[in-house]
């Protein structure tokens, strides 16, 4: 027979002699089939507590600074040992952070602003600042902040949710930043459309509401600042972090699935008869701060962390659905953590190395992996409060091909070959006589190292043939199975 390749993953339909899979894991689509995802290593030392919140900022030296928030602290990252300085407003608490609510962060020139709809809007000057401060001008407290064009805007109001508002062009931390009408500071209600969930920034914003989604555009010299324009009727957002920017594309999950935004577009579906349904009927929907979006700037492929309804009770996720824009390709990892974010990892030199670990052979990097300047990637806080990156061995990854069958024919198995350069991994092949019957997995076997196949005897009316490859084997792709069967009667 011919190649079966692995599908894409399609969850949604069935895959009875198609050409999608409904059962992949941890891989990541390739042109040529799918390849490894890497594990995860940890960088720092831990947070005291749960993250709620991270960002990098740059100064203008190009120095990588590296924040993190709690439920009621700002931490800032030492570059040196790896260790997390409280920055926090006076050294004190904040007020809490709600339940369902994680802190925002946002940069602009030498100004790094966080925000919880609980506090005053913080504000830390990378130039000179030790801790945060009380950002200027009395700006509303707010749960969501992004940067539109040369404004700062602030969603998710405490006070007005219905309403949006943006700080004067350029001004962002004055005695007037945030006085309506002094230097195109101002602010816009809404009269529908729900509360503002989000806004997407860019030098166009996407702002997004329960029930609408408008674009706001820059008008220079216009008493209108802004020009703002519905794309959407009773399409909203459904999670307030699903909200992702890759580049000049949105991409996030509305109460009809997930979508994206082309540039200067309109919401378009992506997840429709793929994953939709199971990502729905999986997710975890009394934790939406946890369901969280993050793009990897060193690939085309965005992330959506979530707890699933099977997860542990608790402040971590346990899944990501990622989803490459370039294959237009979803697919499945299992991950567990407390945010997920794209983020560039700190500069360090040689001198430096002691203050990390007292011999070079217990470095949980690699020295390749220390650079002065870092392009960004995606990262994570752990479970353990530890911030990393995915640079380990390989996961264990699991590939299963679409269902076979011949309808009133049976089929003899006899085997399948592998085409993976994968030298360790088992296989194994499900069966059922009837569709409406429960699959019954198989034995697994190992590959024979001699042969490249997998030897295993069934005789079926429907088998799907599925390839096990163990964590930290090292391989870089698999394009599917060539199986080896022969039809029989009609028992």
């Amino acid at each position: 027979m011919p190649l079966l390749a692995t599908g894409d993953y399609r969850p949604d339909v069935s895959d009875y002699e198609g050409q999608a899979s409904r059962n992949i894991l941890n891989v990541i689509p390739r042109g040529d089939g799918y390849g490894p995802f890497p594990s995860f290593s940890p960088y720092t030392a831990p947070l005291p507590s749960a993250c709620r919140g991270g960002f990098y900022a740059l100064k203008s030296d190009g120095t990588v600074v590296t924040f993190a928030g709690t439920s009621n602290k700002l931490y800032r990252l030492n570059n040196t040992d790896f260790t997390w300085v409280d920055v926090s407003k006076a050294a004190s608490t904040y007020s809490t952070l709600s339940a369902n609510a994680q802190w925002q962060f946002a940069q602009t020139g030498n100004f790094v602003f966080a925000t919880q709809a609980n506090a005053v809007l913080q504000v830390f000057d990378l130039s000179s600042a030790t801790a945060f401060s009380d950002a200027l001008g009395s700006p509303p407290q707010a749960a969501y902040i992004s940067v539109v064009g040369r404004f700062l805007v602030l969603s998710g109001l405490l006070s007005t949710p219905f309403r949006i508002q943006w700080s004067g062009l350029n001004s962002f931390n004055a005695s007037t930043s945030w006085t309506s009408g002094t230097n195109s500071s101002d602010f816009q209600d809404f009269p529908d459309g729900g509360i503002v969930r989000g806004v997407a920034g860019g030098e166009a914003g996407i702002i997004f509401q329960d029930q609408a989604i408008r674009r706001m555009s820059y008008v220079p010299g216009s008493p209108i600042i802004f020009q703002i324009d519905r794309i959407t009727q009773d399409k909203g957002l459904y999670a307030p972090y699903s909200i992702i920017r890759a580049g000049e594309r949105i991409f996030f999950y509305a109460g009809q699935g997930f979508h994206k935004i082309e540039p200067g577009g309109v919401p378009e579906q992506i997840g429709r008869e793929k994953v939709d349904r199971t990502f729905l009927a999986d997710l975890d929907k009394g934790n939406l701060q946890l369901f969280v979006g993050a793009a990897d700037p060193r690939s085309t492929r965005v992330y959506w962390a979530y707890k699933s309804v099977s997860g542990a009770i608790g402040n971590a996720y346990d899944k990501f659905l990622g989803y490459d824009f370039l294959l237009d390709r979803f697919f499945p990892v299992s991950a567990t953590g407390e945010y997920l974010l794209g983020i560039s990892q700190t500069g360090l030199t040689l001198e430096n190395l002691d203050s990390i670990s007292s011999s070079l052979d217990a470095l949980t990097l690699s020295l390749d992996a220390y650079a002065t300047a870092v392009q960004p990637e995606i990262a994570q806080f752990s479970s353990t409060h530890v911030l990393g990156f995915f640079r380990g061995p390989s996961l264990e990854a699991t590939l299963e091909s679409a269902e076979q069958g011949t309808d009133e024919n049976r089929i003899t198995i006899r085997g399948f070959r592998p085409v993976t350069d994968a030298a360790t991994l088992y296989g194994s092949v499900s069966y059922r006589d009837t569709s409406s019957a429960t699959v019954a997995a198989g034995a697994e076997v190992p590959v024979n190292a001699r042969t490249g196949r997998c030897d295993v005897r069934r005789d079926t009316r429907y088998s799907r043939f599925k390839v096990r490859i163990p964590a930290a084997t090292a391989w870089t792709f698999c394009a599917g199975v060539v199986p080896d069967l022969t039809t029989g009667g009609t028992l």
